[in-house]
């Protein structure tokens, strides 16, 4: 298995083992579903733009199309709840009445976060081919009621590359689980988005917070020539 160079990120070269390939490495998209990046999906019914989210698609795709030849394991998650929302908490459930877009609701994709719904899918720019994972989440971090740690485990992984939406929320939250897992992180600054943009670049603060806390920070084009 070939070994490609360190990332030129911030704050440090990743990955802080020095080297890495796609026998220890994943690849995790996070959530870049149409209910999130949709005119008329989830996101944008509570009032928040998708132009940041749709302009992420591009790079993530071009990512996506140097990392699968390699052979590196590729998962996607999907936040979505059962359509009987029993999996909903309340907590999510009254934030969604106050911000008027239920979990649930009907919207012109369906039922707002529902598995199965066509707000649901995966943009079809990104759609996971035979041999790539699905990870169904009904909450903000893909660790959260999910077997993704049990699975990177199973393959030997240990970095992991982040992208998707929100930078914020769903894919801080993913990459605050990983650390304390143990996994070396890389944030994809342009294969990620949140609603505002202060929001995402804020994140992107945090993350490089005390010699990168959370992680390392680089571009999609900064991983390519490592390859």
């Amino acid at each position: 298995m070939s070994m490609f160079a360190p990332v030129a990120s911030r704050p440090y070269p990743w990955p802080l083992s020095g080297t890495w390939s796609a026998k220890d490495t994943a690849l995790i998209i996070i959530d870049m579903q149409a209910d999130f990046l949709h005119p008329a999906g989830y996101f944008a019914a509570m009032g928040y733009s998708v132009e940041a989210g749709r302009a992420a698609i591009a790079p993530t795709a071009r990512l996506l199309s140097a990392l699968r030849p390699t052979g590196m394991a590729i998962f996607f998650t999907r936040e979505g709840h059962r359509p009987d929302l029993s999996d909903v908490n309340e907590t999510k459930r009254r934030r969604g009445i106050i911000k008027g877009a239920p979990v649930g609701a009907e919207g012109p994709m369906g039922r707002f976060l529902v598995r199965g719904e066509k707000g649901w899918d995966i943009v079809p720019e990104l759609a996971p081919v035979a041999g790539e994972m699905l990870i169904d989440k009904p909450g903000n971090s893909a660790f959260h009621a999910t077997d993704l740690d049990h699975l990177l485990r199973n393959k030997g992984i240990r970095q992991l590359i982040l992208t998707g939406v929100t930078t914020d929320v769903c894919v801080h939250s993913t990459m605050r689980d990983a650390n304390d897992r143990g996994y070396d992180c890389l944030m994809l600054a342009d294969c990620c988005a949140a609603g505002y943009p202060q929001l995402h670049l804020a994140t992107i603060d945090i993350t490089l917070n005390e010699g990168g806390i959370f992680g390392a920070v680089a571009q999609s084009t900064d991983v390519l020539p490592a390859l």
